[in-house]
């Protein structure tokens, strides 16, 4: 019997834990009943109650694996760390707690992956969540796919199964901060896009807010592109070309008529305040690539671990 590893961080998802983990095994014991079943929680230190209920549920049912961590590292750190326990065939990278990527769309992974495809990624195609969200993921997406060296589909996110041989060479990246829908693209291998409805949640309120989307955001571009420090370039070469271009034009004006070039202040104010801002943009972007280098050499442990339920040591 083939073995299917699912992955589901949570923090402070009460509400949702277990009917995450009651969709997910009546889903194996109907159209997946073929396959045996793991399901790893990872909790990123909730605040609540959901480690008891991750406790009850890891002592009732020896297919779900639970993972506590001993502080909030981030979703994509304490999604990465699941992965490492995932034992499958095939392992959905991620399925969240509040069900908004529906678990029923996992047979149709499945049933693709037994076709011969080795990465079967879901692309949110509709959006029950508001256009300004909808809007600003949507330029997110073109911008990373745009600017990055490798092609990270539109609207894929860590919705994927990978079959265990993808997973292997996942396991071989050691980032700081893993870019989990970037590493898998850049990993390669067959993969095929199944489009579905992205829902809106069951109960709770989402713990990705707008510093979160944006720190992920900047993450996926600066792991996977040097365009913002290419782009630095041109723009500095571009911006001394036109200095040297009006201090020759200043010049032959005031050989030709002197009282033709402007001779006041303000043009030197304006031209120090906008250079002085643009080096502060270009060095805040060389900024984030230190920052990802410092953070990567330091060799840190991505997660610490407080206790493991269901996982052998």
């Amino acid at each position: 019997m083939k073995r299917i590893s699912i992955v589901s961080p949570c923090y402070n998802e009460e509400d949702n834990v277990r009917a995450c983990h009651e969709t997910v095994r009546a889903l194996f014991e109907g159209p997946l009943a073929g396959y045996e079943r793991e399901h790893i929680f990872a909790d990123n230190a909730s605040q609540d109650t959901t480690p008891e209920i991750l406790r009850g549920i890891a002592a009732a049912d020896p297919s779900v694996k639970v993972v506590l961590n001993a502080r909030n590292f981030g979703p994509f750190r304490s999604m990465f760390n699941g992965l490492r326990y995932a034992t499958g065939d095939a392992v959905v990278v991620f399925l969240p707690v509040d069900l908004q990527d529906p678990p029923e769309v996992i047979v149709e992974f499945v049933r693709h992956w037994e076709a011969g495809a080795e990465v079967v990624a879901g692309a949110r195609v509709n959006r029950q969540e508001s256009l300004a969200l909808r809007t600003s993921r949507a330029i997110f997406y073109r911008i990373v796919n745009t600017l990055s060296d490798i092609d990270i589909p539109l609207n894929v996110g860590e919705f994927q199964l990978i079959d265990r041989k993808v997973w292997q060479a996942l396991m071989q990246h050691n980032d700081h901060y893993p870019y989990i829908r970037g590493l898998i693209a850049s990993v390669g291998f067959k993969r095929v896009i199944v489009p579905y409805t992205w829902k809106a949640r069951r109960a709770g309120i989402s713990k990705n807010n707008l510093p979160r989307l944006i720190d992920q955001a900047l993450n996926g571009i600066f792991s996977f592109t040097n365009a913002p420090l290419r782009l630095c370039t041109f723009v500095g070469f571009a911006l001394a070309a036109l200095c040297i271009l009006y201090a020759f034009g200043a010049t032959i004006a005031y050989m030709f008529n002197p009282q033709m070039a402007p001779r006041g202040v303000t043009t030197l104010i304006v031209s120090l305040f906008f250079l002085s801002g643009m080096q502060l943009v270009f060095i805040g972007i060389l900024g984030e690539y230190v920052t990802s280098i410092h953070a990567q050499v330091r060799r840190g442990p991505m997660v610490v671990e407080r206790e493991k339920l269901n996982i052998p040591s």
